[in-house]
């Protein structure tokens, strides 16, 4: 769908299926209809570049407000300011709510977000004190809208372009994994690693890592996010 779309896409659930709705005009409707044929069945409506902005809704977990740089933050609550651009991640999908809520019951400490995407969980754990924060992805648009999304907030974040699988992982007392389970499950915690948080996987999928005690898991809409740990 990037390659197709590059100004983005968004998913919402329909049921029990997932709508995928591209950001793009006339032209881009076009190739998406050549590429999925009857699929496609909304036209491009006028005025689509203000329209796609509807799908990215405030929310709020625990002390957070989450929301794009054209929402007014609700008072009484940590401000965060996402705008994903290409990258995954708004705040509103259930994974990035269970790993949010994770944060908010761990001891501060240093931290690494393994597949960072838009810099939501990042950005958030240095909002809750958490330091020092590395934020890393594989991806250049999840690198580039971290830096984009930490400098709106007046933050200064350490976000690499690293390969999780490839290579060591940065040190960090907490490692933080939203990401797909054939990649979690290969991923290797650095030594300093005590507290593993996952997710990215539906609840019907226990995920295992050696060396590490199950400590806890939350579940929200048939997602799942547990929490691992080792002395």
């Amino acid at each position: 769908m990037l390659d197709l779309f590059p100004e983005g896409f968004a998913e919402e659930q329909v049921g029990e299926a997932v709508e995928l709705v591209a950001f793009t005009d006339e032209e881009g409707a076009t190739r998406l209809r050549e590429s999925f044929g009857e699929i496609v069945t909304s036209p491009v409506a006028p005025g689509w570049e203000e329209e796609w902005k509807r799908f990215h809704e405030p929310v709020t977990v625990g002390s957070l407000w989450i929301g794009p740089p054209w929402e007014q933050p609700e008072p009484g609550f940590i401000r965060v300011w996402i705008d994903p651009g290409q990258a995954f991640g708004t705040g509103a999908h259930p994974t990035t709510q269970l790993c949010l809520r994770i944060l908010h019951e761990l001891e501060p400490g240093s931290l690494l977000d393994v597949g960072c995407g838009s810099g939501v969980l990042a950005i958030a754990a240095l909002m809750l004190g958490f330091g020092p924060v590395v934020a890393i992805d594989s991806d250049d648009a999840a690198v580039e809208a971290t830096k984009r999304n930490a400098s709106a907030n007046l933050l200064e974040l350490d976000v690499r372009h690293l390969d999780a699988l490839n290579g060591s992982l940065p040190d960090a007392g907490i490692v933080l994994a939203n990401i797909d389970l054939p990649t979690l499950t290969a991923l290797a915690p650095p030594p300093s690693c005590r507290v593993l948080v996952t997710c990215g996987y539906p609840e019907s999928d226990q995920p295992s890592f050696a060396g590490f005690d199950h400590s806890a898991r939350h579940v929200l809409a048939e997602w799942a996010a547990d929490l691992f740990t080792r002395e």
